[in-house]
């Protein structure tokens, strides 16, 4: 056999050696493999209320009253919205529905509805992008975001990570956003703490509701 020969046969052994081995299976082969990584550190929080805005994301009547969790989750969202309220700082919400009608009436409690101007209709995972979200930061000099949202995974994970790429400081209280199940929070909490971009993570404080000192 040839030099070119045998080196080409080689390299066919190894690649067949290769896909057939466990150790090189996909990611969907290995899925029981998984170990899920110990909890992220929670924070106690002091902000600076000026500069400091809140977040409201998609709570909604009709999303978040089939998700128990969403529901539990409204007392710590009040918690902070009568925060915010208290210290008049700049509070904002993303309304959404299938029917893209969604008012200030459609959020899960009347007690935390939107005032006017401060809600916009905007679907997706990322409340910054075709909103007004960014010039309302801007314009109050806001260099901090703190987020609750539904859901964990999609609204609060894409808006905290387009907030922390846009230079915002994010603080995520993981007791006021909420997702289907326990394994799609678990996920969105570490992206936002260890598992995503270091330019995301690196802006990220995960805390609790009742650890933000106003």
């Amino acid at each position: 056999m040839t030099p070119s020969r045998f080196i080409a046969a080689a390299a066919g052994t190894l690649l067949f050696a290769l896909l057939g081995s466990p150790s090189s299976a996909d990611v969907i082969s290995d899925w029981n493999k998984a170990v899920a990584p110990p909890p992220p550190e929670l924070k106690e929080v002091v902000i600076d209320n000026a500069t400091t805005a809140v977040l409201f994301l998609d709570m909604m009547k009709g999303g978040c009253s089939a998700r128990p969790r969403c529901i539990a989750a409204v007392p710590n969202v009040k918690l902070l919205h009568d925060a915010a309220r208290a210290h008049n700082m700049v509070v904002w919400y993303s309304l959404v529905g299938s029917d893209g009608k969604a008012t200030p009436d459609d959020v899960i409690d009347a007690a935390i509805k939107p005032r006017a101007g401060e809600w916009y209709r905007q679907s997706g995972p990322d409340k910054f992008l075709g909103s007004p979200l960014e010039p309302v930061l801007k314009q109050a000099g806001i260099k901090t975001v703190i987020i609750c949202g539904n859901s964990f995974q999609s609204a609060t994970v894409g808006t905290a990570s387009g907030a922390a790429q846009r230079g915002y400081k994010v603080i995520v209280p993981v007791d006021c956003s909420a997702g289907e199940d326990v394994y799609n929070e678990q996920y969105a909490t570490f992206h936002l703490a260890k598992g995503g971009p270091v330019g995301v993570t690196s802006q990220v404080t995960l805390t609790r509701s009742a650890m933000i000192k106003f």
